[in-house]
């Protein structure tokens, strides 16, 4: 796909963290985000596995906060060039330094029943964490489970989630508002 779909993609993942709508990215942000996922997973909020999973999402910001230089938060020019620069212009090696760290401590805190992997219905908690309807969860998750083992590992997820931003699948990742 175009680098057009794939900016359009990283809009809509701007606009969704962008809670607010004040044309910013905030640390609060990236905090909801993880605070939600931690709920719908009834995970104690100072539980190592919640702690992780908030660590990820702040060490994901403040490494991209500090690249652009943001003052109060990053605007979607700067969310847009980071990730073009740090993500996709420096291929596997780029998105695994900066997102990979973020999706195994999803896994980490997904998977309840200890077995390393992303069941189906652990996959649609997360997703609906994030605003991905029930039905959608559950179409993703076939299409995304490319081994047919029935489980996503970090792998799957990481090229899930890569292919996504890239605008090379349309797996729905990013929910609604």
């Amino acid at each position: 796909m175009t680098t057009a779909v794939r900016n359009e993609r990283l809009k809509q993942r701007f606009q969704k963290w962008d809670v607010n709508n004040n044309g910013y990215i905030e640390r609060s942000d990236y905090e909801a985000e993880a605070q939600r996922i931690i709920k719908a997973f009834g995970e104690a909020p100072s539980s190592p596995k919640a702690r992780a999973l908030l660590d990820a999402y702040l060490g994901m910001y403040d490494q991209m906060a500090r690249k652009v230089g943001a003052r109060q938060g990053v605007t979607e020019d700067q969310f847009i060039q980071y990730v073009s620069s740090q993500m996709f212009e420096q291929g596997d090696a780029g998105f695994n330094r900066v997102l990979r760290p973020t999706i195994t401590a999803i896994v980490n805190l997904c998977d309840t029943d200890g077995d390393g992997k992303v069941s189906p219905a652990e996959f649609k908690r997360w997703l609906g964490a994030v605003g991905v309807p029930p039905t959608e969860a559950d179409s993703s998750f076939r299409k995304l489970d490319k081994d047919n083992d029935g489980h996503l590992s970090v792998e799957e997820l990481t090229q899930a989630v890569r292919d996504f931003h890239a605008g090379t699948s349309d797996v729905n990742l990013l929910g609604g508002r």
